[in-house]
């Protein structure tokens, strides 16, 4: 850690939740209740602290170690019983024994599913996937007494990862759950999970993060950023911390400024600047390509996709609810409201749906990086000059 750059904790090492109060109550109520359920599927956009929830669950249940809903203090002063005193937050003391094990990995009753690990096969390298192989694995807790008295925690982080058998492996368990045994599914598409799936699992939605927790957690983690990127950083990524921090990790606020550039010049395109640009990621793509086995470091073709989708979704947003477009960097709303004037909504969208698709098909199909990106900026470009000179 340094003064120009504090690392922010993985979601197994971060005990500070911010901006989820909401989420934190409603597991609290069940517990107090006594109606805790045997699943949860915490949902929501990446980078929002749905991790760092089902950790936080993970913790508080494996340090009540089965003894109920509430604390009880003990006797009253002359003897009665006191009422219990119900837990108002899930937070644990920062010095409980319990945290090192947890983020170690080394706590008995909890079992993680997470991409990359290692595989079932031991020849085999690890996959991005979550296996049935893993699952089964780790349901064998689930058929175990507690080795502390106490609650079994299988975490899945994200659900979204496990494959089809390994869904139905896991869905044998919730349709029939063992008493003891607490499920939590992360996850931010949870349309690709089973119906059944998630019919058996409490839903508890996660909502992005507002602008002045966002603001506050770049000023702690990325304090050597200018206040102007952190409030551009905060618009961009639209109340997702993780995807701030990433961006600014990976120098994705420059590379959002030369996209929003090349945009602006796509009456007369700059077509050496929107070469030089697929250059640049294709290379970035050929040296993530050599690296062999283990999780794959940033990918610069994926970033570049998600900006210029996330451009694109926030131009056909705008046009359809006839506002302002956004300016997230300067210059940006003017850009597109050029776009909007030159074409109808529904071709704009057809552009999204066609950018979006090519740009998908060659990072899944390892097609040429560079002729994609020029490809993505031509097609709008047609679109923008066959409009020239008309009206809305």
């Amino acid at each position: 850690m340094t003064e120009e750059s504090a690392e922010a904790p993985a979601p197994r090492d971060n005990l500070d939740l911010v901006g989820q109060e909401a989420a934190e109550r409603a597991v609290l109520d069940a517990w107090n209740a006594g109606r805790m359920p045997h699943a949860w599927l915490l949902t929501g956009p990446r980078g929002i602290g749905k991790a760092t929830l089902a950790y936080r669950i993970a913790r508080f249940v494996l340090a009540k170690g089965g003894k109920g809903p509430a604390v009880d203090d003990g006797p009253g002063l002359f003897g009665d019983a006191l009422p219990p005193v119900k837990p108002t937050t899930l937070a644990i003391a920062p010095d409980h024994p319990l945290i090192a094990r947890v983020a170690s990995g080394g706590h008995a009753d909890l079992r993680v599913l997470e991409p990359y690990m290692p595989h079932p096969e031991r020849n085999l390298a690890p996959s991005r996937q979550i296996l049935v192989g893993h699952v089964r694995r780790a349901l064998q807790l689930t058929n175990l007494t507690s080795a502390e008295a106490g609650w079994r925690v299988v975490l899945v982080d994200p659900a979204d990862d496990l494959n089809a058998n390994a869904q139905n492996a896991i869905l044998k368990s919730l349709e029939e759950p063992p008493p003891g045994v607490l499920f939590l599914l992360v996850s931010r598409a949870p349309g690709r999970l089973l119906p059944t799936i998630r019919s058996r699992c409490r839903r508890l939605a996660l909502d992005p993060l507002g602008a002045d927790d966002l603001a506050m957690l770049l000023a702690r983690y990325r304090p050597a950023l200018g206040e102007g990127d952190r409030a551009a950083l905060a618009r961009l990524t639209e109340g997702s911390i993780g995807d701030a921090l990433a961006l600014a990790e990976s120098g994705g606020l420059d590379l959002y400024r030369n996209v929003v550039r090349l945009l602006g010049t796509l009456d007369s395109p700059d077509i050496q600047g929107i070469h030089a640009l697929g250059d640049s990621v294709g290379r970035a793509a050929a040296r993530r390509s050599s690296d062999e086995g283990g999780k794959p470091p940033g990918d610069a073709f994926a970033t570049l996709r998600d900006l210029i989708g996330r451009w694109l979704v926030r131009l056909v947003i705008a046009g359809a609810r006839a506002e302002a477009p956004a300016e997230i960097v300067p210059g940006e709303a003017q850009i597109s409201a050029k776009f909007l004037a030159r074409a109808p909504l529904e071709q704009w969208l057809e552009v999204w749906e066609k950018v979006t698709g090519l740009m998908a098909r060659a990072d899944g199909a390892n097609l040429d990086r560079k002729q994609t990106v020029v490809s993505a900026f031509l097609t709008m470009a047609a679109l923008l000059q066959a409009g020239r000179g008309t009206a809305r």
